[in-house]
């Protein structure tokens, strides 16, 4: 019962520790680190129970040696008493002799008590000690276990750096592929296209320009021969000396 006890109300806390550290875990290490913490108090409140019932055992077992011993001190008094009893009835002295085998009888019924007390005590240090034997291999067992807690803790937190490390890179690789830089390079592109096309557009119209402002030079020309020929049928009709076209001469006709 006192096995079951202990282990049972450390085994409750534990599994409500652990359980509250699963329910708000944020931090992996730091529940890790908490739940390390929480099975060595354990282990320090297991070997506290267990001390005092080695304690109590053992006032079980030196009550028990007290017992024993003082059970054979009262044999060993009550032989003295009845060899003094013999020797006084020996000696004719009934009287004195009658009255150490009453000593004798009274220190028999203490050793008998003794002996009593004694063997009544046998069968509660032998299950105690049976449960002390169980509480240390019990003891000896959650040491074990903390040992297996520390080194899996350090697998753990391994393993979750692993994981964190693999979520950040799938958490990036999503956001590439949310947000694909190509799309951003073509729209760069495209604006280049379009200021491409804008400075061969301006290219163009100033072309335009030049060759509109020789077409002009050409006009001018015209106007200017036109001025010229009005100018010289002004001033004598030279213009019909001046044939636009020149005619044959009777010799080739």
């Amino acid at each position: 019962m006192a096995k079951q006890s202990i282990f049972g109300r450390i085994s409750t806390l534990l599994r409500a520790n652990i359980n509250s550290l699963l329910d708000q875990a944020e931090d992996p290490q730091k529940m890790l680190d908490q739940l390390v913490r929480d099975y060595t108090n354990s282990i320090a409140d297991a070997e506290s129970a267990i001390a005092e019932t080695i304690g109590n055992l053992r006032l079980l077992e030196r009550d028990h040696q007290e017992d024993v011993q003082a059970a054979a001190e009262w044999g060993n008094k009550a032989l003295a008493a009845s060899r003094k009893a013999d020797e006084l009835r020996s000696s004719g002295n009934a009287g004195e002799a009658d009255k150490f085998d009453n000593l004798a009888k009274i220190a028999l019924q203490r050793q008998i008590s003794a002996e009593s007390e004694a063997k009544t005590a046998e069968p509660t240090i032998a299950s105690q000690t049976e449960v002390v034997d169980k509480l240390k291999d019990g003891l000896n067992g959650m040491k074990g276990k903390l040992e297996q807690l520390k080194g899996k803790r350090s697998e753990l937190l391994a393993r979750a750096k692993v994981a964190e490390a693999q979520n950040k890179v799938h958490d990036a690789v999503r956001s590439i592929d949310v947000l694909d830089p190509t799309s951003e390079l073509g729209r760069f592109e495209d604006k280049i296209r379009r200021e491409e096309a804008l400075a061969a557009g301006k290219q163009e119209l100033a072309a335009s320009s030049i060759d509109a402002q020789f077409n002009s030079l050409e006009d001018i020309g015209e106007l200017t021969e036109v001025e010229a020929r009005l100018a010289a049928l002004k001033v004598g009709g030279s213009a019909q000396q001046r044939p636009a076209i020149d005619a044959p001469s009777p010799d080739t006709v």
